[in-house]
């Protein structure tokens, strides 16, 4: 739970750094979140899931 949460905050704070520096305008960050909001609620979530929980894992041991 605390990494989800995690990342959430990181991909949101990642997502406000694009929108100011327009690389990314306000149509494709809300088709973006639509696109993360979709996926987390279709049959891909759990290997989503695993695959975000895996890279965390990994990161310790570089």
């Amino acid at each position: 739970m605390a990494v989800t949460i995690s990342l959430l905050v990181i991909f949101g704070a990642l997502l406000v750094i694009l929108l100011r520096s327009r690389a990314l305008g306000f149509g494709s960050a809300f088709v973006a979140a639509m696109f993360g909001f979709y996926l987390a609620t279709s049959g891909a979530a759990p290997t989503v899931n695993h695959l975000m929980r895996a890279l965390v894992d990994a990161l310790p041991n570089l």
